[in-house]
């Protein structure tokens, strides 16, 4: 069974998501928000300036602002 949903993700200015990585419906990644390749997203990283990784995705590292 698939479930369709209509929230929207929003990756701000400046961020990335590396290969095979998700980012599921609702999640919101901050300016300068960088994602490593298979992470799994599926909380808000408002804040941004930080790299994330992992499954659930974690902050890895803080970045200068």
């Amino acid at each position: 069974m698939i479930f369709m949903t209509k929230e929207k993700v929003i990756i701000c200015d400046h961020s990335w998501a590396g290969m095979n990585s998700v980012i599921l419906p609702g999640v919101k990644l901050g300016t300068i928000t960088i994602v490593d390749a298979g992470s799994g997203v599926a909380k808000n990283f408002p804040e941004g300036y930080c790299v994330i990784a992992g499954l659930p995705a974690k902050i890895i590292r803080h970045l200068d602002s």
